[in-house]
């Protein structure tokens, strides 16, 4: 049983506004664990024309490797050439790698938390939200977007990426460049989805696709469906990957490790362009609340995304709409988010949004973890970690 608490007139306000601004245009159970909370973010680039190279990369004969590279060599994931590094990270387009097919087999990059590895209900002040767990929300069913996505939800999109264990796919959205008024071309989405963590290094063929599968179509379709249909905005390839060094550091395939720094940011560029952004494209962006907004201020707050897990195939757009709670992985990290949501894996990244003290929607978190039972989901608070992240990215193309 699944029952279902999604404040009706805060849902309706929140879908509403999400509405507005679109229209005005991995898996298996583990106990939590720590690390370092050092604030600092750490940056990485790459571009079709290969700028600068990672160590280890060969300088000669430059066209001869991205030859190469397109031509498979990007599956090599041998640990000791797995490209780690904040300044490791590369990534050429590679056009037309990613087809309808391609993207519907996709599988999830989904983080698990054993829901009894979680830590227990911790009185808290009412001053403060920092070290408190609450009860484990109950279970909000996940609801469809509304057809077409690019009227309802236009901002969110897909992920889709490589791994070892192939093609991959998360949630994200796009969100406004404060060095680009009306012209950005960022996108949010989790730090999972672009980089293995602790033991692994930067995700390849990164790629983001904004309303994707806009006519909701069936999984069967999807591969004869027209690009247009699948792709409505077309594909956009990261040339700029940024996340937290915690992250890079702590993040672990399972278990909640690092999740409360488990955030990114990619600055993106068309695969056909058109000379017009992204936000240009898609006919706007959400503005991004890195004020860790307490929960009790909080009436409501919804999650965006593509669950792709079971009983999910990753076609289709989903919310969940909740009054947000509190988890508390370790005293010395921040708290994060937690809504009750039956969203699965594929949704990771996927943006959280909450109307703020003004009225205006924005992105306060996005998914990043979920126990085995799939029944809620938990996100980082966007503070002075995150806020490093978005702004470095924002500078780096600030004068391009």
């Amino acid at each position: 049983m699944s029952p279902i608490r999604r404040p009706a007139l805060a849902a309706a306000a929140l879908t509403a506004a999400l509405a507005l601004t679109a229209t005005a245009c991995g898996p298996s159970d583990d106990k939590a664990a720590g690390g370092d909370t050092k604030p600092s973010a750490t940056a990485s680039q790459a571009s079709d024309d290969l700028p600068s190279l990672p160590k280890g990369i060969p300088t000669q004969d430059l066209e001869k490797w991205k030859q190469k590279w397109k031509e498979g060599a990007w599956k090599n994931w041998d640990k000791d050439q797995w490209m780690r590094e904040a300044r490791d990270f590369i990534n050429p387009m590679i056009k037309e790698h990613w087809k309808p097919g391609n993207m519907k087999d996709a599988r999830a990059g989904d983080k698990t938390l054993a829901t009894q590895g979680a830590p227990g209900t911790v009185p808290g002040s009412g001053s403060s939200d920092q070290g408190v767990t609450d009860p484990e929300p109950r279970p909000v069913t996940a609801k469809a977007v509304k057809l077409p996505y690019r009227q309802n939800a236009a901002p969110v999109g897909k992920v889709f990426f490589d791994g070892p264990q192939g093609h991959m796919v998360c949630s994200a959205t796009v969100v406004k460049d404060p060095a680009h008024p009306g012209k950005s071309n960022m996108v949010w989405t989790a730090g999972h989805c672009v980089h293995a963590g602790q033991k692994g290094g930067w995700y390849r063929n990164i790629a983001f696709v904004p309303s994707y599968n806009d006519k909701g179509l069936p999984a069967s379709q999807v591969n004869s469906a027209p690009m247009q249909d699948v792709a409505p905005y077309g594909v956009w390839w990261a040339n700029w990957a940024q996340t937290s060094s915690q992250w890079i550091a702590q993040g672990a395939e399972s278990g909640g490790a690092g999740a409360p720094y488990d955030f990114a940011v990619l600055h993106v560029k068309q695969e056909t362009p058109t000379g017009k952004s992204l936000e240009e494209t898609v006919g706007n962006a959400l503005p991004v609340d890195f004020s860790t907004p307490q929960v009790k201020s909080i009436q409501s707050m919804g999650a965006w995304g593509y669950p792709a897990a079971a009983p999910f195939d990753g076609q289709k757009m989903y919310d969940c709409i909740d009054r947000p709670g509190r988890l508390t992985l370790q005293p010395a990290q921040p708290t994060m988010y937690r809504i009750g949501c039956t969203m699965t894996g594929g949704s990771s990244g996927g943006g959280w949004f909450a109307k703020g003290a003004d009225g205006r929607l924005a992105l306060v978190s996005n998914t990043s973890i979920g126990p085995a039972g799939n029944t809620w989901l938990a996100g980082p608070r966007l503070g002075p970690e995150a806020k490093g992240v978005y702004e470095a990215l924002s500078r780096k193309f600030a004068n391009q």
